[in-house]
């Protein structure tokens, strides 16, 4: 074991990951925690077994130092926006390699300023000398660090810490955030977190969120922050925004129209099913004539001035009213005695996407049962479970048949409507026309197996540079992809795509082949030619329903722009700028290898 990790020190195998911590107020991530992986083909490839086998050989400060490092490296490398949560343990605070100034030192090396920079404390052991731990933190404040504690609420001395330390930021242990939804001891105390941290001037971080549940619960709470599963997982090159569905759960009015149906754009309004509803005073025998008379009539809703207070279901009801002498002592008795005092209700705009993950999580009787539509508050009618089934299931039916088969992304029928619905509506958006460079050699030399694998995976980068809210991605087919996007930095986003493919891409390529940045083959002649590495070009048009008045006019904009791009070596940007508004204009970011028409 000593020999292996010797081995991952001397060669720096260790890669970082990277998970957002949201703002849960806005939707928008204030940084990423650094996190960081082992080999993948060895024991120590989960961070627990590397820790535990360093601190067993001696070697705890020489794999921390590693760590930090590898994880400052990739982000400064990848551009990422926001600060950066490094994990550094109380012995690592105060060794002289971190407090003599040769992190501040590697951070000026790295272009990243320390006031981005978090040191999150990491308590896995005691800690016992509260007060060099403070004169230490107050040095490391000094030279423009903030300080977040982790784990609060799972240690051996958290609310000292707290009380000692006064972090920026403080981190919920996990435990005390999955299942809070059901739990009110667990809600108790992260109330009286929350309330500690507004007086301290605390911000409070929700780790391990894992469902829109537990984030509903947060998020009413009036927590800062979140972070977990549901938000995004750890990833090398981790999403700049949160998925749909967290947007969904987030007040903002962002959202983007779509112009073709999906389970996420449809409303509950399309279950709606209008059923006359009940006083909660009206006779039960006359509840009974309302189901013997409908024999379709499978819930009742019960309404008091026009909302809904409770849901009677047919065979709960039937069942115990046909009873022997029930009818007799219970007809004229008012039928809330029978009802479901706690039904479901749901706003008419809440997305199906997001109904169907709740209902996935709640007990069976609210899909059985149906649940009440309403409209600000007041009965409109009723939904039921196989409704919601059918419309997902038609939804996706629709999606899939014009979805590309290796990405499941949007093919060119949804690219073309969506393009034609933006005109039409007026809006102004950048039109990117993505393209591997030297792909065709690529699949001779590797084979359509690994092309696959390159197109997949150049899918899923450009999806992480959009926002799930605002911008569109499609993938015409082979390795062309396009990119509609309404974010107001869409440029920074292309340049992220650019930078993030010249860094990530070299792991589909043999070692022999990245050393001299190719490889040859035979050409139809039969000469051997050699050919670089695939590369990522990007050209991109601003349209706008002045400048065009169809799909097709912006294809051949967007092939010339792509084509441009393409003149230029390596990983290039070329931006057709003659049609961008002034604003855009003065705003441009440079970028290596990349030229501005």
């Amino acid at each position: 074991m000593m020999k292996t990790l010797q081995d991952i020190l001397s060669q720096r195998n260790l890669s970082a990951l990277f998970q957002p911590i949201m703002n849960i107020s806005d939707g928008t991530f204030i940084g990423f925690e650094g996190l960081i992986r082992g080999p993948a083909d060895s024991p120590l490839h989960s961070p627990i077994n590397l820790f535990a086998a360093a601190k067993q050989q001696g070697l705890s400060l020489e794999v921390e130092m590693m760590c930090r490092q590898i994880v400052l490296q990739s982000f400064a490398a990848q551009n990422l926006p926001g600060k950066l949560f490094l994990n550094v343990s109380p012995d690592a605070l105060t060794h002289p390699s971190f407090k003599d100034g040769q992190t501040l030192a590697y951070l000026a090396n790295l272009g990243i300023d320390p006031q981005r920079v978090i040191i999150e404390i990491t308590e896995n052991q005691p800690t016992f000398d509260f007060e060099g731990m403070r004169n230490a933190l107050l040095h490391y404040r000094n030279m423009g660090f903030q300080i977040a504690m982790d784990d609060l609420g799972e240690g051996f001395s958290s609310l000292r810490l707290w009380s000692e330390l006064r972090p920026e930021y403080v981190k919920i242990d996990m435990h005390f955030v999955q299942g809070v939804n059901a739990d009110p001891i667990k809600q108790q105390f992260i109330r009286s977190i929350q309330s500690i941290a507004l007086s301290s001037g605390t911000q409070v971080i929700a780790e391990g969120i894992e469902t829109d549940a537990e984030f509903r619960v947060i998020r009413d709470i009036g927590i800062a922050c979140g972070q977990g599963y549901f938000i995004a997982r750890p990833k090398p090159i981790p999403p700049l925004n949160p998925p749909a569905e967290v947007g969904c759960l987030i007040n903002t009015n962002c959202a983007v129209e779509q112009p073709y149906s999906s389970k996420r754009s449809i409303t509950v309004e399309t279950l709606l099913r209008y059923v006359e509803p009940v006083q909660p005073d009206t006779e039960i025998e006359k509840v009974f004539a309302s189901f013997s008379a409908n024999k379709d009539l499978r819930t009742i809703p019960v309404v008091k001035h026009g909302r809904p207070v409770g849901l009677i279901n047919r065979y709960e009801f039937v069942d115990s009213f046909a009873q022997p002498f029930r009818r007799e002592l219970l007809g004229k008795k008012p039928c809330e005695d029978m009802m479901n005092a706690e039904p479901l209700l749901v706003e008419k705009s809440t997305s199906l996407h997001e109904l169907s993950n709740f209902l996935s999580e709640s007990g069976i009787r609210h899909f059985t049962d149906g649940f009440i539509i309403t409209e600000q508050g007041r009965y409109i009618g009723l939904g039921t479970g196989q409704d919601l089934l059918r419309e997902i299931t038609n939804a996706q039916i629709e999606t899939a048949r014009y979805a590309n088969p290796l990405t499941l992304l949007p093919g060119n029928v949804p690219i073309n409507e969506h393009i034609d619905f933006l005109l039409q509506s007026g809006k102004s958006f950048a039109v990117c026309y993505c393209d591997l460079d030297n792909f065709k050699p690529y699949n001779d030399v590797y084979g359509y197996r690994k092309g696959d694998e390159m197109i997949q995976f150049t899918g899923k980068l450009l999806n992480n540079v959009c926002d799930p809210q605002r911008d569109f991605i499609g993938h015409i087919g082979g390795d062309d992809f396009i990119l509609v996007l309404q974010s107001a930095d869409w440029e920074k986003r292309c340049n992220r795509a650019s930078t993030s493919f010249a860094q990530t891409s070299l792991v589909l390529f043999e070692a022999r082949h990245r050393a001299v940045g190719g490889y040859s083959s035979e050409d139809r002649q039969g000469r051997i030619v050699h050919h670089p590495l695939p590369t990522l070009s990007i050209g991109i048009i601003w349209a706008t329903a002045e400048s065009f008045h169809s799909h097709h006019e912006i294809a051949e904009a967007a092939t010339a722009a792509k084509k441009m791009a393409k003149k230029i070596p390596g990983n290039s940007l070329f931006i057709e700028r003659r049609k961008l508004p002034q604003p855009e204009m003065a705003n441009i970011h440079t970028f290596p290898n990349a030229y501005h028409g």
